[in-house]
């Protein structure tokens, strides 16, 4: 089976990761995605290990890579006029037109909408923003939507911070599946469109729980307040500390239905009947008792041997990994959710495959580009000679 996505091609001129990766999760889709680039500094995203913000292994820089897999690079200047209008070619022969420049200075390179519509009619025009078409993921996503609050203990001195481009990659992801809900509506109407996505919505749509009842609970989007733990309806949902000081997290909510089983995998039986335990309001009523009967049982055997143990449990549970553990999960690894890549110095680097699998097959990555490593290729494919690359570099409008 063909990729969903073959045939198609996306024109991105755009930079870091939130829109960028979207253009990624498009080639494991099977578009072709050309990037556009600056002939000499290239995506700003490239310097990032230059100023210490990125590590380079072996000359390889992970984040470029997982954020431009499988892209074409091409080098051109839209500052100089010649380099523009060849944006103005390649978007002739594009289905999709992708960036995330903010619209000052989408106006100033003529590649706003309507510059881009005049070259190709049926385009499909998407910008990614940090807070919507008509106003970076830390600021947007994370403080401005609402999770830094939430996430934020009640008595931290500071907000809790997130993880490196934790808006962008589910931003882009979001991008990705607008892209082809767009892509279907011109093939149903012949017709071009203009996609919007920002963080701050993405943001918004993932804490909407929070968002919609804070104006019918008073009190409910401030800071997260302490938890007892102990004082739950549900003692078979929570996380609980093995020997070692490792977690385990159960996450059984019909309770009824796996206490029994439960019991029996853990080795109490004489749970089951307990007049305290016998069924959810009880285990409700009991469930600081509960709690500390179960924490108990926990801290008596390490996190390896509870996993060993648990895994013949019918109810849902998992083991709280670290990141360096998650490439040995035998359901990582049995879904194909993990790949090796060959970068251009022959190297090997492990990627995140994009989330979504078509025909039960997981996705095959290929690195991201070098910077300009396709302009020729892309150009001559346009119907220019050799000629016509020999000037246009001489002339500054590409590299």
């Amino acid at each position: 089976m063909s990729k969903p996505l073959s045939g198609i091609r996306v024109l991105e001129v755009a930079s870091h990761v939130f829109v960028p990766i979207a253009g990624g999760v498009l080639t494991e889709w099977g578009a072709e995605v050309i990037k556009v680039e600056h002939p000499e500094t290239g995506d700003p995203y490239r310097s990032l290990v230059t100023s210490g913000l990125h590590k380079s292994y072996g000359g390889v820089d992970p984040s470029f890579q997982f954020t431009n897999r499988g892209k074409q690079s091409v080098a051109i200047d839209l500052k100089h006029p010649d380099g523009r209008e060849l944006v103005y070619k390649l978007a002739q022969e594009c289905d999709v037109f992708l960036t995330n420049f903010r619209p000052d200075a989408r106006g100033r390179l003529g590649i706003e909408y309507e510059d881009i519509r005049r070259h190709n009619p049926k385009i499909i025009y998407v910008r990614g923003s940090g807070y919507g078409a008509r106003g970076y993921d830390a600021a947007a996503y994370w403080s401005r939507a609402g999770f830094a609050e939430m996430f934020t203990p009640h008595d931290a001195d500071f907000p809790t911070m997130q993880r490196p481009a934790f808006g962008d990659v589910v931003g882009g992801l979001t991008i990705a599946g607008a892209i082809s809900a767009a892509l279907y509506g011109r093939s149903q109407t012949g017709e071009g469109s203009v996609v919007d996505v920002s963080l701050l919505a993405m943001g918004m749509w993932q804490l909407q729980p929070d968002i919609v009842h804070a104006k019918l609970e008073p009190g409910h989007s401030t800071k997260a307040a302490a938890r007892d733990r102990k004082a739950t309806w549900n003692p078979l949902s929570g996380t609980y500390r093995t020997r070692d000081g490792r977690f385990v997290m159960l996450v059984m909510l019909d309770a009824d239905r796996y206490w029994a089983d439960f019991c029996n995998v853990v080795g109490r039986p004489e749970w089951i009947e307990d007049p305290r335990f016998v069924d959810m309001e009880a285990r409700k009523a009991n469930s600081r008792v509960c709690v500390e009967m179960i924490d108990d049982l926990f801290a008596t055997r390490d996190y390896a041997d509870w996993c060993r143990t648990l895994t013949a449990l019918k109810g849902v549970w998992a083991p709280m990994q670290s990141p360096l553990e998650v490439h040995d999960d035998p359901q990582v690894q049995a879904n194909d959710y993990l790949a090796d890549v060959e970068m251009a110095n022959g190297s090997s680097l492990t990627l995140v495959t994009s989330p979504v699998q078509f025909a039960e097959t997981g996705a095959v990555p290929t690195r991201a580009p070098e910077l300009g490593e396709h302009t020729e290729t892309a150009l001559l494919d346009l119907g220019l000679s050799w000629e016509d690359i020999s000037a246009l570099k001489d002339k500054g409008a590409i590299g």
